[in-house]
């Protein structure tokens, strides 16, 4: 995805792009079209980082990016493209309320043309998006766009996120657990409050295994929960040896069950239901050692029926204790639109002792995958209505230090009348 130049320049130029994606001052800043994201259709363009954004053929849908401003002042602005040569384009940018039009003229797709926009105000530090919209009157091939130039007093130490990967960053919550006690159970509650697509909401992980809400396309949504085999693949399930494989033990009615890979390998199960945005969602995990494995068990309460069912239940192997490293998380799988906003709440955690003693856990601690470290820093957590939030993606300007602790208000409220249903969980 980089402009034609010379070999080596080009590697260099893109080498130096993505090692380092803020910038002082000093001359014209790229920034690659492979950055960008297409709206109101995420999937109306092709992104490659050899070739930018091919195939925009309709004027309806846009081309944006995102940057970070320190400072405010001038920006100049231009779109490298190329373009069949003789074609013309005319172009709309807009940052705000400011928009400038361009129009150009093709020298051919193996030459890059400029539109020069002129030159902008920026007024407010923090995110901008700067919109690119074709001024064609009809469908057809509008150019393919290279990269984002800008110049000026504004670029002075200016962030964007020069990397391919275009999801926003995965956030967690990770929760502190008094020292020596044996984990039976984990207890955590979720409320979606923005629900793209592509979002994965998990309310229950532990150092085995993950328990959540999942967004995969405007029709369907699941509940899913899944448990690591043991061994080191990372891969492909098919090389991982049966004495270090999960096996299913049980499942609710409607569940699938399979394997899962690519992020390690393990059992992993759905519930297709269409759980809804607003509503609190009730999650549980339990453990309980078999002699040298654990059989570990997730259950969902089913706000339609108002009763807990079992998702799976998996018996992992060269284990024999309890939960251990409880935490959640919010993660963004896809990136075509990892430029809008994830946010839910997470509130009333508990553990259960073997004894039967439920401990309440009121501190997290943020942290973030290594998008968050350099990439994107639209990333946050906080306590609201009393209860945790994770918050990413959307270009905001909320951010939170790596490692931070909050506090929320006790509630008192254990999940000590949980009605399980029961199944055989015998060797």
């Amino acid at each position: 995805m980089r402009c034609p130049c010379t070999p080596f320049a080009s590697f260099f130029a893109i080498c130096v792009a993505i090692s380092i994606a803020t910038y002082c001052h000093a001359e014209e800043l790229r920034v690659p079209a492979f950055t960008a994201y297409m709206l109101p259709n995420p999937e109306s363009a092709r992104f490659s980082e050899q070739k930018g954004i091919t195939r925009w053929n309709d004027p309806a849908q846009s081309v944006n990016w995102y940057g970070k401003f320190a400072k405010s002042g001038e920006l100049k602005l231009k779109v490298e493209l190329c373009l069949p040569e003789g074609a013309q384009s005319r172009f709309k940018l807009t940052i705000g309320e400011e928009s400038h039009e361009a129009t150009v003229t093709g020298l051919g797709l193996d030459k890059t043309v400029s539109a020069d926009f002129g030159v902008f105000k920026i007024a407010a530090v923090g995110h901008q998006r700067m919109q690119l919209e074709s001024m064609n009157e009809s469908k057809g091939p509008i150019g393919d766009i290279k990269a984002l130039s800008l110049d000026g007093p504004a670029t002075d130490q200016v962030h964007f996120n020069l990397k391919e990967r275009r999801n926003a960053a995965s956030v967690h919550l990770m929760y502190p657990t008094p020292e020596g006690t044996d984990i039976e159970a984990f207890y955590c509650e979720v409320t979606a409050i923005e629900d793209p697509t592509t979002t994965f909401y998990m309310a229950c992980g532990w150092h085995r295994g993950y328990f959540g809400m999942q967004v995969n396309s405007p029709t369907e949504r699941r509940i899913i929960f899944s448990v690591w085999d043991s061994g080191n693949e990372e891969v492909d399930r098919k090389k991982v040896n049966d004495e270090n494989r999960v096996k299913l033990m049980g499942k609710g009615e409607g569940v699938f069950t399979g394997d899962f890979g690519n992020e390690g390998t393990g059992g992993h199960s759905h519930l297709k239901t269409m759980w809804k945005t607003g509503e609190k969602q009730r999650f549980l995990v339990t453990a309980k050692p078999v002699e040298k494995t654990t059989i570990f068990s997730g259950y969902w309460y089913r706000p339609d029926e108002r009763k807990w069912m079992l998702i799976s239940s998996w018996r992992a192997p060269k284990e024999g204790g309890w939960l251990r490293g409880v935490h959640s998380f919010s993660e963004n799988f896809g990136g075509s639109n990892g430029h809008l906003l994830r946010k839910a709440r997470y509130g009333n955690q508990w553990i259960r002792t073997p004894e039967n003693k439920w401990v309440e856990l009121t501190n997290a601690k943020f942290s973030h995958d290594p998008t968050g470290r350099a990439d994107r820093f639209d990333r946050y957590m906080g306590v609201e209505n009393g209860e945790f939030f994770l918050s990413h993606g959307g270009f905001v300007d909320g951010f939170v230090k790596y490692g931070d602790m909050f506090t929320r208000e006790k509630t008192g409220k254990s999940p000590s009348d949980l009605e399980l249903p029961k199944f055989d969980v015998a060797p």
